[in-house]
């Protein structure tokens, strides 16, 4: 049947329709691929002939606040095999073997691994200088000497917990691992491109894109300052053969860390030589113990603040226990320290004397005040792995576990809890959060980008509260417990701590965390230490064994620190045993006879030369020396000027 005309060009008709929008759609395609998603196809393509050796950054510098780098990167070769370009696998595995002093079978699977490119591991990653040099010269097919970068620690051991430790890629531990993406930078390549089996395309040219190097960090911690501390942490290991040894040392008036570390301790170049458990715990924020009667100083502060307490009018008696709950709660000295002004019940630490602190104030006062110094939480300080501490639930407090509280018993807190809090009972009742970063900068311009400015967590105490503890624990290091932490011509305040330790469950008779806490001027604090000994063999009192420790890492800090010596320090009141400190006459122009006549029993006389008078001597006048040190006087027969 025949179609008709009508019939013939509607078919037409049709076909012109969906020829048109079949065109449309094609051109809208071709514009969408063209003009939208054009870019985007051929960055696929490129993609996948690219192909791209990586340029390590240099990892930025950790230095000390001076600018002394305790940390840095120097830049090392890295071989990486293409294996596609790989021409003789077998020779070419022999001879990167010889050199790198590798395993010729598992580098020969490395190079033969089928991918774009493979780094030679381990005996290819980071090698020295020399050893790229001889892989350049080899001049294997496939085999590129790619830029990589090594961490030094050229200080050993120094500042190990603090500074922590980098893997190949990343920081892993310390001040490394908590500002890793700063310390990092941006890695750089060099790109080439292939064909489909990696072989390098005709025609093509390589591009470079330079690394961007990581920022360096400032810390708050002075090297000087740290040696100091580890050279007495090594010491009281080594002494009293303790299970560990911590100190921390803090500007109170800011939470600058100055110094801080522990013994044991470990070398962060050669950390895979010692036990995880020895780098993996930064025993000053990780460790928790009883703290004993450093942590009185909590309770005296909140009951100054309350007006609980009357330090020089107020007397005490102390029978040697006080009865609290049913339960006998005993002071350290057997028998009680009899009458006592409250503040000699801050002076030698007196146990019954802090538990009636404790009960004036009551456990919502008391433990608000502990919440408030920052204990029960972390600090915050910027490093991993720090504890919280565990205190009594309001609950569990009763009127035992109020009396123990109050006098360190019962709760356990780490060692920058302590610092950080009594910072806040000395400084003006200001707790600030501690901290180790102090600024960024960029490594080749020298420029600060950023800078860590001191965080005041909150206000504890009044400025005349803090004073009053100040005044306090001044005169425990004079007249009390402290004496030990004493410190000739400066103005030092502290406390001691003495506590049994707890294992499994128990408090052991015979094993005690004993630890001091110091600051100085007692009257405008610039730097306090805190030091911890566990389980120190022999005595275990902490004024015997952690007030010296303190003692000998305070004077060295504030002579470094240019604090001058201040006379108006409250005078020692010097026990049995111990060694007055007195002041050197003024000998010169002096008649020999004069001085035999007048000279008491406090020194020794050594005679140089010959004649009537006394022309110098030594030590100089006016320096302060133990009672019964020699003076060495130089004579002449000519008198010298008078002055």
């Amino acid at each position: 049947m025949r179609a008709s005309n009508v019939t013939l060009r509607r078919r037409l008709f049709m076909a012109l329709i969906i020829g048109t929008v079949i065109f449309t759609a094609l051109i809208i395609r071709l514009a969408y691929v063209q003009l939208w998603i054009g870019q985007e196809l051929a960055d696929k393509a490129d993609d996948s002939w690219r192909r791209e050796i990586y340029y390590m950054p240099k990892r930025g510098e950790i230095q000390d606040r001076n600018g002394v780098a305790l940390t840095y990167s120097i830049t090392t070769p890295t071989i990486v095999a293409i294996p596609v370009q790989v021409k003789d696998p077998q020779s070419t595995a022999q001879k990167l073997a010889e050199v790198l002093e590798g395993n010729v079978d598992d580098i020969y699977k490395q190079i033969t691994k089928k991918a774009s490119q493979n780094y030679i591991r381990p005996s290819g990653r980071k090698i020295t200088l020399e050893k790229g040099e001889e892989v350049r010269k080899l001049n294997l097919p496939g085999i590129v000497v790619a830029e990589d970068n090594k961490r030094y620690y050229p200080f050993g051991t120094l500042a190990a917990h603090i500074l922590g430790f980098a893997g190949i890629d990343k920081g892993l531990t310390g001040i490394e691992a908590k500002y890793n993406e700063q310390l990092t930078g941006l890695r750089g390549s060099i790109a080439y491109m292939t064909d489909a089996a990696g072989r390098t395309l005709e025609g093509t040219t390589e591009t470079y894109t330079p690394p961007k190097d990581g920022l360096n960090v400032k810390l708050t911690i002075d090297s000087h300052l740290q040696s100091v501390m580890e050279r007495e942490l090594d010491q009281a290991m080594e002494q009293y053969q303790a299970q560990n040894v911590v100190a921390i040392m803090m500007d109170p008036n800011n939470g600058e860390i100055l110094a801080m570390g522990s013994r044991p301790t470990y070398d962060p170049a050669k950390y895979q030589e010692y036990p995880a458990e020895t780098y993996n715990r930064n025993l000053p924020i990780w460790k928790t113990y009883e703290p004993g009667s450093t942590f009185k100083i909590i309770t005296l502060a909140a009951a100054l603040e309350e007006k609980k307490v009357d330090l020089k009018n107020e007397q005490f008696y102390d029978p040697g226990a006080i009865e609290v709950g049913g339960a006998r709660l005993r002071c350290w000295k057997r028998g009680g320290h009899g009458s006592e002004t409250m503040l000699q019940v801050v002076q030698n630490s007196c146990n019954p004397g802090f538990v009636v602190m404790g009960q004036r104030l009551g456990k919502e006062k008391l433990f608000d005040y502990i919440y408030n110094f920052g204990f029960g939480k972390k600090t915050g300080i910027d490093l991993a792995g720090e504890e919280n501490g565990i205190l009594f639930k309001p609950s569990q407090v009763g009127p035992v576990e109020l009396a123990t509280t109050a006098f360190g018993q019962g709760v356990s807190v780490t060692p920058i809890q302590q610092i950080t809090a009594v910072s806040a009972a000395i400084n003006g009742g200001k707790l600030f959060k501690p901290f180790l970063a102090k600024s960024f900068s960029n490594p080749d311009t020298g420029e600060v980008v950023d800078v860590v400015e001191p965080q005041l967590v909150r206000n504890v105490i009044s400025e005349n509260t803090s004073q009053q503890v100040r005044e306090a624990l001044e005169s425990v290091v004079a007249k009390g417990t402290g004496r030990n932490a004493f410190i000739d011509g400066y103005r030092v305040g502290g406390k001691t701590g003495t506590a049994q330790k707890v294992i499994n469950g128990r408090y052991s008779p015979d094993e005690h965390i004993v630890s001091f806490i110091g600051f100085a001027p007692a009257d405008n604090p610039k730097v306090i230490v805190y030091a911890a000994v566990d389980d120190p063999q022999g005595i275990q009192f902490g004024g015997l064994i952690a007030a010296p420790l303190v003692k000998n890492i305070m004077a060295d800090a504030l002579r470094y620190m240019k604090v001058e010596p201040d006379k108006n320090q409250l005078d020692k009141d010097y026990r049995y045993g111990e060694t007055p400190v007195v002041e050197v006459p003024d000998l010169v122009g002096a008649s020999v006879d004069d001085i035999l006549e007048d000279l008491n029993m406090n020194f020794k006389l050594a005679k140089s030369g010959n004649g009537k008078y006394v022309i110098s001597q030594a030590p100089k006048a006016g320096t302060r020396v133990d009672q019964g040190s020699t003076i060495r006087i130089f004579l002449s027969n000519v008198e010298p000027p008078q002055q």
